[in-house]
C-alpha cells in the first residue's frame, strides 16, 4: 500500500511539472490564505491566546492578507504530533521536542520565533523524605517521557553524580501529572509549569531541581513548516508582527500591562500572583533585539549540541539514526550540525531581524 501510494505521488508530481512546462506563467501552487496554529498552556506561550482574542493576531493576518486559526491543545505532545502529522502549519513548542518530533520524523522545520528560555520554568519535585536531587535514587520517576522533562532529569543526574539506571522513568502526560501526583504511589516528578507551581507547594514536597541550573538550554519558540513558511512568508510576517506587539504591551508595568497579565492567568489556570511568579523564572524575549542575539550567539550551537547527543543516545533520532548526525541542524551565519545534507530543523533570524528593524 504505501508503495502504491509512492508511485501516486510521483504520479501527481510529474503531472504537476508537466502541467508547469505546458502552461508557463501559470502558477500551480499558489500561496495559501489560510493557516492553521497549535498551541498548549505554557507561561510563555499565553501570549498566543492573548493575541487571538484581542484582536492583534487578526490586525496582522489581515495586514498580510491571510487568515490564521489558532487551536489550543491541551496535551503537549500531542500537539506537536498533529504538527508533525500536517494537521497545523505552526506549533508551539521547545527546542529538543521540535529536534526529535517533527524534525526526527523527516517534517523540515524552521524556528521562526524564540519567545524565551526557562529560567526555573521546569523542574524536579520530590515528595515525602527527599529535600536533595540525590535522593531520588532508586524511585520511580513521573513525567513526559523523552520531552523536555527527560531532558533536564538526565541533566540533573548528572550533577549529582547518578544516572537513568539509578532511578525507573514512568511516563506521564502533562495533562495527568497533577492528578498522579496527589496518589501515595508518586514520590518524584518532572514537570513544568504550571502544573510546576502546584507541584512544588503541595504538602511534604521539595523542589530540588531546576532549569535556572542550565539557563538557556529549554528554548520556547513558535516553529512553522519551513516549506510553508517559503512559500507563504506572509505567515511569518504575520506572526513576527503580532508577536512583538503582544510582546511590547506585556512588557510594560501599567494599567494595560496587568490587564494583559491578569488575563493570562486566568486563561492558564492561575492567579496573578502565580502567573506572576511563573514570569520570574521565565527569560522572556521581551525586544526582537533580544531574542534576534540569542539567535545568533554562539551559545545556541553549542546548546543544541549537547540536546542532540541526548537525543540520539535515547533513540529519539529516528530508527534510522546511525549516529548523533542524522539529522541536521542550521543557524544563522551558516553554521549546520550533522549532516547537512539533511538538515530537518532550522534557526531562521530573518523575521525576528524584521521585527527587530521595524521592517514587518
Amino acid at each position: 500500500m504505501r508503495s502504491l501510494v509512492k508511485k501516486l505521488v510521483g504520479v501527481i508530481a510529474l503531472f504537476a511539472v508537466t502541467a508547469t512546462m505546458v502552461l508557463p506563467g501559470v502558477s500551480v501552487a499558489a500561496p495559501k490564505k489560510e493557516f492553521k496554529v497549535a498551541w498548549s498552556i505554557y507561561v510563555g506561550w499565553m501570549p498566543w491566546d492573548y493575541m487571538a482574542k484581542n484582536g492583534i493576531l487578526k490586525k496582522w493576518a489581515d495586514k498580510y492578507g491571510i487568515k490564521i486559526e489558532l487551536t489550543q491543545v491541551n496535551d503537549y505532545i500531542e500537539s506537536i504530533n498533529q504538527y508533525t502529522a500536517g494537521k497545523f502549519d505552526a506549533c508551539a513548542m521547545t527546542n529538543m521536542d521540535a529536534l526529535t518530533i517533527p524534525a526526527a520524523g523527516g517534517v523540515d522545520t524552521t524556528a521562526l520565533i524564540i519567545g524565551d528560555f526557562s529560567n526555573g520554568n521546569d523542574g524536579i519535585v520530590l515528595k515525602g523524605g527527599g529535600k536533595k536531587l540525590a535522593d531520588i535514587k532508586g524511585q520511580k520517576v513521573n513525567l513526559v517521557e523523552l520531552s523536555v522533562s527527560h531532558y533536564l532529569l538526565a541533566r540533573g543526574l548528572e550533577s549529582v553524580k547518578l544516572a537513568e539506571k539509578d532511578i525507573k522513568v514512568t511516563n506521564t502526560s502533562d495533562a495527568d501529572i497533577v492528578a498522579a501526583y496527589a496518589t501515595p504511589a508518586v514520590t518524584a516528578v518532572v514537570t513544568w509549569n504550571p502544573q510546576l507551581t502546584t507541584l512544588k507547594t503541595s504538602p511534604n514536597s521539595t523542589l530540588v531541581y531546576d532549569s535556572s541550573q542550565i539557563p538557556g538550554e529549554i528554548i520556547d519558540m513558535m516553529m512553522v513548516n519551513t516549506k510553508t513558511l517559503g512559500e507563504n512568508p506572509a505567515l511569518g510576517k504575520a506572526l513576527a508582527g503580532a508577536w512583538y506587539e503582544t510582546m511590547s504591551l506585556m512588557a510594560k508595568n501599567d494599567a494595560a500591562g496587568k490587564g494583559m497579565h491578569e488575563f493570562m492567568a486566568k486563561a492558564s489556570g492561575t492567579d496573578l500572583a502565580g502567573f506572576e511568579g511563573q514570569l520570574k523564572t521565565t527569560k522572556m524575549f521581551y525586544k526582537a533585539s533580544e531574542a534576534l542575539a540569542f539567535a545568533k550567539s554562539a551559545d545556541l550551537p553549542k546548546t543544541m549540541d549537547y540536546v542532540r547527543k541526548f537525543s540520539f543516545s535515547h533513540g529519539l533520532l529516528g530508527e534510522g539514526a546511525k549516529s548523533v548526525d542524522a539529522v541536521g541542524i542550521s543557524f544563522p551565519g551558516g553554521k549546520t550540525l550533522g549532516d547537512a545534507k539533511n538538515v530537518k530543523l532550522r534557526y531562521d533570524a530573518s523575521y525576528m531581524a524584521m521585527a527587530a528593524e521595524g521592517k514587518l
